[in-house]
C-alpha cells in the first residue's frame, strides 16, 4: 500500500553557508510537490530577487540549486505540514535545529516568520522585532522577516528583506 503521508522537504545545508533560511514547516503544497515556499500565492521567490539575494528570480523547483549561491534552507518542523497553527507543537524541534545549525555553522539564518521566530526564543511573536536580532556571539547574525505567505498579506514589506541582502553582500 503506497504511502499517503506528504512528502517532507530535505534540508539543503552543507558547511559555512552565507545564508540559511528557516521556516516553521513546509506548506501543503511544499509537501506535495517538494519545493520550498512552492504556493503560487507566496511571495519568497519574488523577495529574494527584488531584494537582491539572488541574480534571478528562480521558482520553487529550483530550490536545491540556490545551494550554489551560498543559500540554504531548512524549517523547525520536519515532520509537520501546512500553515503554522496547523502544526503540532510537539512537531517543532528546536533543539535538533539547533544541532544542524552547530554543525553546518551558516554565518546568517534568516526566519521567514515572526511564527518561526517566536518558536525559536520561546516569546511571543508580538515581542519580536522585524530584522537583524541582537548578536548573541555562540551564533550565527539572525534576521527575521516578514513572512512571504498570501496569508500574511496585511504585515507584508520586503524591507526587512533588502536590509539582509545588504547584510549578506558586506
Amino acid at each position: 500500500m503506497p504511502d499517503s503521508s506528504p512528502h517532507r522537504l530535505p534540508d539543503q545545508l552543507r558547511p559555512n553557508l552565507r545564508l540559511v533560511f528557516v521556516g516553521t514547516a513546509a506548506s501543503t503544497r511544499s509537501a506535495e510537490l517538494g519545493h520550498y515556499y512552492a504556493h503560487p500565492g507566496n511571495r519568497f521567490w519574488r523577495a529574494i530577487h527584488e531584494a537582491g539575494i539572488t541574480p534571478r528570480r528562480y521558482q520553487p523547483s529550483e530550490f536545491a540549486g540556490l545551494i550554489e549561491l551560498g543559500i540554504g534552507f531548512t524549517d523547525l518542523s520536519k515532520s509537520g505540514a501546512g500553515m503554522d497553527h496547523q502544526i503540532a507543537r510537539e512537531a517543532i524541534d528546536v533543539p535538533g535545529f539547533k544541532a544542524k545549525i552547530d554543525i553546518y555553522q551558516p554565518r546568517t539564518i534568516a526566519f521567514t516568520s515572526k511564527k518561526a521566530a517566536s518558536l525559536f526564543y520561546g516569546r511571543p511573536s508580538s515581542g519580536i522585532s522585524l530584522g537583524r536580532q541582537p548578536r548573541d556571539e555562540s551564533w550565527p547574525e539572525v534576521f527575521v522577516l516578514p513572512s512571504p505567505s498570501g496569508a500574511a498579506s496585511g504585515h507584508w514589506t520586503l524591507e526587512p528583506w533588502r536590509d539582509l541582502a545588504k547584510w549578506i553582500a558586506a
